[in-house]
């Protein structure tokens, strides 16, 4: 896998990531919380926030991922 490629799977899952949390938790407790009568836009937002433009730290599976691959992460 080259640099590149690396780098845009990081900010793809920094957008969308693929973990249990995000994959089963979240969306089995916004149906949960739906069914008792919630706004679904808030719901949704919470869901899948809108990343922000400060957001600039690697989260902990960021880094893991970086020391599973053997590299150092990129400077933002």
């Amino acid at each position: 896998m080259s640099q590149r490629e690396f780098d845009a799977w990081v900010d793809y899952y920094q957008e969308h990531p693929f973990d249990d949390y995000h994959r089963h938790y979240r969306p089995a407790a916004l149906v949960a919380r739906s069914m008792a009568g919630a706004e679904i836009d808030s719901l949704l937002e919470w869901l899948q926030p809108t990343p922000k433009d400060d957001e600039h730290e690697f989260s902990a599976a960021d880094m893991a991922t970086f020391k599973a691959f053997g590299v150092k992460p990129p400077r933002r």
